[in-house]
């Protein structure tokens, strides 16, 4: 901790005699504590049961989504309870909301989903995702996006 009188410049601080005490350089890959935080973030959220039935659901649905009334009516969960997991889904970028007059209707954000599976499988099979099967391969497919070779031809997904 640096003593009040310290005048703090960017590669340290000057003491009461004006010498100059260097510190060492900080350096924070930002973008990686930002894609981590958010999957933490989607993660907490899907680990509810009731929040994951709604995301189960709305991916079974689709981009056209349901309204909050009929989610709630599917799933059997009272309003506020439904407003309260929706907002948190929503926050943590795995559901997109629209309004249409005085409904709202919810679907999956599929570009926030494919965000976190990106996340997760980022070092799958060390880079390898044909090592990995045929479902984890085409997740890495997805999230890799590379481009088909002689040995590793265009998997099923259409990536």
């Amino acid at each position: 901790m640096l003593p009040k009188w310290a005048l703090r410049t960017a590669a340290g601080y000057f003491d009461d005699y004006r010498n100059m005490i260097l510190t060492p350089p900080t350096y924070f890959d930002n973008v990686r504590i930002i894609e981590q935080t958010q999957a933490i973030d989607a993660l907490a959220a899907l680990a509810q049961s009731t929040r994951l039935e709604i995301f189960r659901l709305l991916v079974r649905i689709g981009p056209d989504g349901l309204n909050a009334g009929e989610i709630a009516e599917r799933l059997g969960v009272g309003a506020s309870t439904l407003s309260h997991h929706l907002a948190t889904l929503d926050r943590a970028r795995l559901l997109r909301s629209w309004r249409v007059q005085r409904q709202i209707f919810y679907a999956t954000d599929y570009g926030g989903t494919r965000r976190l599976l990106s996340f997760l499988m980022e070092d799958c099979c060390q880079g390898r995702p044909e090592l990995c099967g045929d479902g984890l391969g085409t997740l890495a497919c997805v999230t890799k996006q590379k481009e088909p070779t002689d040995e590793a031809p265009a998997p099923a997904c259409g990536c």
